[in-house]
């Protein structure tokens, strides 16, 4: 991908929700929400303070973050679907 978000944006990749309930329920595609769930792809430089210092952000490229389930904006990017959201409506990272 040959796309840098600028400031505090990050871009997100959705990963994949379970088709099936833990039951052994299938659920179709249509009965399914989008996954909050995706991979961070690429960070921004960060946002700047009152002092106009640099403030790093606390996700990096490779995450797997937990986000509001209308957070960021979807984009289509050489076929692929991303959202591009800022770091603030991240909620969290998961630890493996």
């Amino acid at each position: 991908m040959k796309f840098r978000p600028l400031h505090d944006r990050v871009v997100v990749k959705r990963v994949e929700s379970e088709k099936k309930t833990a039951g052994g329920i299938i659920i179709p595609d249509t009965a399914s929400e989008k996954p909050q769930e995706g991979e961070v792809v690429a960070v921004g430089s960060g946002a700047r303070d009152e002092s106009g210092k640099l403030v790093a952000l606390d996700v990096k490229a490779g995450d797997r973050v937990l986000f509001g389930k209308w957070s960021g904006t979807e984009v289509k990017i050489d076929g692929v679907e991303y959202l591009i959201m800022k770091e603030s409506d991240i909620m969290g990272v998961l630890n493996a």
